[in-house]
This record gives C-alpha cells, sequence and structure tokens, in this order.
C-alpha cells in the first residue's frame, strides 16, 4: 500500500519514530489515527511529498529493539503499558489535578480559562481510574490467558472472549474521551503558553499537562493502533 493511503494510525504502528514527524505538524496519531495521510494532508494543507519525504528520512535511521513495538508479544507489551503509562498517570495524575484546582483558585480572576481545564482535568483524574483499574484487573489479564492459550493450541475460555471483546468498544471510546478532553485543554492553555504573570505553580502545572498530554499520545498509540488490534485477532 501506497503511504499516502496508509492511515497514520498504522504508520506510527509500523515505526513509532515516526510520531516524531506527525508531532511537528501538530497530527494526532492516537484518537485521530484512523485517518489516511492523504486525508490529513488535505485537511491541514500540509503538502504531502514534504511529510512522506521526512517519514522516509526517519525509517531509514536503523531500528532499535527498544522501539520496535508492534513486533513485542501481547502479554510483554501489555506490561510495558502498565509498567510505563499507567505508572506515570497513578504518580502524576493527583498532583497535576490539585496544581490545576490550586492555580484556578488564585489566578482564575484574570485567566478564566484555568477554571475549565481544572474542571476538565478533574473529570480525566476521575475517569482514569476506572479505566485503568478494568484494565489491569480485566482486560489485560484475559489477553495473557488467552494468548498463552492460543500458543498452546488449547481452547480459550468463551469468559476471556468475552471480556476482550466488550472491554475493546468501551476502552476505544474512553480513549476517545479522554483524548477529545486533553485536546480541548491544549486549547484552553493556548499551547500551554505561560502567561507572564504565572507563578510558579502556574508554571510547573502547565508543564506537566504538557508532559501529560506527550505521554497519554504514546499511550493510547500503544494500546488503540498495536495491542488492540492484536487482541481483536484473538
Amino acid at each position: 500500500m501506497e503511504e499516502s493511503q496508509k492511515t497514520i494510525g498504522v504508520i506510527v504502528a509500523e515505526d513509532y519514530r515516526t510520531a516524531k514527524v506527525f508531532e511537528g505538524y501538530g497530527i494526532d496519531y492516537c484518537c485521530g489515527g484512523k485517518v489516511s495521510l492523504l486525508a490529513t494532508c488535505a485537511e491541514k494543507d500540509i503538502d504531502l511529498a514534504t511529510i512522506i519525504e521526512e517519514i522516509a528520512a526517519v525509517k531509514n535511521l536503523p531500528v532499535e529493539r527498544r522501539q520496535d513495538y508492534s513486533s513485542w508479544e501481547l502479554s510483554f507489551l501489555a506490561d510495558y503499558i502498565i509498567n510505563v503509562h499507567h505508572s506515570y498517570l497513578k504518580e502524576n495524575t493527583s498532583q497535576i489535578a490539585g496544581n490545576a484546582q490550586k492555580i484556578a483558585a488564585v489566578h482564575g480572576t484574570r485567566h478564566p480559562e484555568v477554571i475549565e481545564i481544572a474542571t476538565i482535568f478533574n473529570k480525566i483524574a476521575i475517569d482514569l481510574t476506572a479505566h485503568l483499574k478494568e484494565e489491569e484487573e480485566e482486560f489485560f489479564p484475559a489477553i495473557k490467558r488467552v494468548d498463552m492459550q492460543k500458543k498452546t493450541g488449547t481452547t480459550a475460555a468463551a469468559t476471556d472472549i468475552e471480556i476482550i471483546k466488550n472491554s475493546l468498544k468501551k476502552l476505544i471510546h474512553e480513549h476517545e474521551e479522554v483524548g477529545d478532553a486533553i485536546h480541548q485543554i491544549r486549547h484552553l492553555a493556548g499551547g500551554y503558553a505561560i502567561p507572564g504573570d504565572a507563578c510558579n505553580t502556574f508554571m510547573v502545572t502547565y508543564q506537566k499537562l504538557k508532559e501529560f498530554e506527550d505521554d497519554l499520545h504514546k499511550h493510547v498509540h500503544l494500546e488503540n493502533n498495536i495491542l488492540f488490534l492484536k487482541a481483536a485477532l484473538l
């Protein structure tokens, strides 16, 4: 298939290093990864030939094993997501939510957008708690069991197949919701530009929100465009 006809998600799944190219153009490769490169360039008025050259240049570099996520086995990928991305969320989400509430209380009069940002992020924090719990306690264990049974030639339990089917639809929908929410925060924050009258807490909060968004993009990409697709084949 020609590169222009592939979806953004497929291109990044084939080689995660291309994510940097898309980030440079402000292209969503996780929740918005189902759109073709051709359609994306037309929508954003990006020169198709130029971005294809940039993608090719990245792909021609030697591939590090640690970045070849699409070649990882399901169980290993699931553990990686938990140990890296779930751990990040558990360590940082509450702190960011708390700081967002602080700057809303202090700076909300002069910067009313931070009040809305705090409200949106608080909902993200609440929703993610249940989302991670379902993945860690139900969805990922079911994937691991079915994957192992497939490798050993034994029959997968019907309950595990049902968990995977039901969770896939729900988790993808939740990814879309949190993706829309964090993009709304970015818009309200003006791309996380720090106002001239910002205090240290304000500055750190915006920096952490940017970090949170970057981690979320990679996290959702690994699930939507790689792990979920492989799980669906089980």
